[in-house]
């Protein structure tokens, strides 16, 4: 099996050293991910800049996690729902709205709920969904412009879910605590 090495600010390309500074200045480490992304400094930018954007979105905190989750879930990749689980603590996401979604039970609200359906219609469908799941998710009162946002999330996450798939990306030490397997997920 090929391994990806898991760069640091000595062994990255010279085009990823600054953009692995930025990582650690945001995280106070080199999340794994970002270490394997170095490998291809445009990709691990895009990553950044991709996950900005994001977070620039009409969506609130929760909205986001769910997002985010949903898709990691979805994905089966069992680096980015730990890592996502510390970025939800650390964005002060609601205890409930955080295990919900890592164990795919009912969200709090209906509303959250209509976004977890919506995402993980535009997932499985891969663009081609049926125009009832747009309908159904802009009558829970979201907008044209926030079903464009999940595209954008959707974007990101398929970069970090598929490296981490390709890499076999090992979980940071701060994230080993809420270790995530599809067996942990509810039927």
């Amino acid at each position: 099996m090929t391994a990806f090495t898991l760069h640091d600010e000595t062994s990255a390309p010279e085009a990823s050293k600054p953009l692995l500074a930025k990582s650690k200045a945001e995280f106070g480490m080199i999340p794994n991910l970002h270490a394997v992304l170095a490998e291809a400094p445009s990709v691990l930018e895009a990553y950044q800049v991709l996950h900005e954007l994001f977070q620039q979105s009409d969506l609130d905190k929760e909205e986001i996690t769910v997002i985010w989750q949903t898709i990691n879930i979805e994905n089966v990749c069992i680096y980015c729902v730990p890592a996502h689980t510390a970025v939800a603590k650390r964005m002060g996401v609601e205890p409930a709205v955080i295990e919900a979604l890592r164990n795919q039970t009912p969200l709090p609200t209906a509303r959250l709920g209509a976004l977890r359906t919506f995402t993980l219609a535009v997932v499985r469908a891969r663009g081609q969904f049926d125009p009832a799941a747009l309908e159904a998710f802009l009558a829970a009162g979201y907008s044209k412009r926030n079903a464009l946002e999940v595209i954008l999330g959707f974007s990101h996450k398929v970069m970090s879910n598929y490296t981490n798939h390709l890499a076999k990306t090992p979980l940071d030490a701060p994230f080993k605590k809420f270790d995530w397997a599809p067996g942990d997920q509810a039927a």
